[in-house]
């Protein structure tokens, strides 16, 4: 059985595997791994849903040259509440940032929307983001205000008067809805086509039929965002037990 790190070549056989629906001992079987290897990989860079090859091998190989050159740890570095292994966190957080830039959020705002998310706190400001991400604070400001546009994050002053940036437990129920209001104007421009190619014309019932499948699909998600927007104020007793129903 092979040993070491997956190699580019057996992670686009996991693609291809995870494309055509196999499962995970069914992939690592094909490649002579344990499922554990395969299972990790995937989750580790994205999901099922989410995984791609390059990028997966350039996130092992990142992680890799950070092991072999540590960024130190002055006395400012932020320590790890509740006991949490520094390394994981590091992981889990390049893995929702992967997972948020295949969305299609800009890099460097998905990583400071993961800072923000992986806080407990939930609010950081510009010096904390620049400390924690390495970044200049022109940086953080670009990426503060695109996630201020798509209604991801907020600012507030603190005690100290400082300016935070917060990502309220409300923010993915924002962000769906201000989705919804954005396939609305799809469906509007295209019902607004209508008339100019002609009634009964093919390309005039090609737009409506997909303002009719905007409408449709807008509606379903602003209705279950609804139904569903009391799970994101779950306290952590709460969250368990709804897990485990």
């Amino acid at each position: 059985m092979p040993g070491g790190r997956l190699t580019q070549q057996e992670r686009q056989q996991i693609s291809l595997g995870l494309a055509d629906g196999l499962a995970y001992a069914e992939i690592a079987r094909r490649l002579d791994r344990p499922t554990s290897t395969v299972t990790r990989e995937v989750m580790r860079n994205g999901g099922p849903t989410a995984y791609r090859a390059e990028l997966a091998h350039r996130a092992t190989e990142h992680r890799a040259q950070r092991r072999r050159h540590p960024t130190p740890h002055g006395p400012d570095a932020p320590p790890q509440a509740h006991g949490r292994d520094p390394e994981a966190v590091r992981a889990y957080e390049e893995t929702f940032t992967t997972v948020l830039i295949q969305s299609g959020t800009p890099k460097m705002s998905a990583r400071v929307l993961t800072c923000l998310c992986t806080s407990d706190t939930g609010s950081l400001t510009a010096a904390e983001l620049v400390q924690r991400l390495h970044v200049s604070p022109a940086s953080v400001s670009k990426a503060i205000a695109f996630l201020e546009s798509q209604d991801l994050v907020r600012r507030e002053r603190d005690d100290r008067r400082r300016e935070r940036y917060v990502v309220d437990d409300d923010v993915w129920y924002q962000s769906m809805m201000a989705s919804v209001r954005g396939t609305a104007h799809l469906a509007e421009t295209a019902r607004q086509g209508v008339s100019v190619l002609g009634p009964d014309t093919p390309a005039a019932t090609r737009l409506e039929n997909i303002a009719r499948f905007v409408d449709h699909v807008s509606e379903s998600i602003a209705r279950a965002a609804d139904e569903a927007r009391d799970l994101l104020h779950a306290q952590p007793e709460q969250a368990r037990d709804a897990s485990a129903r």
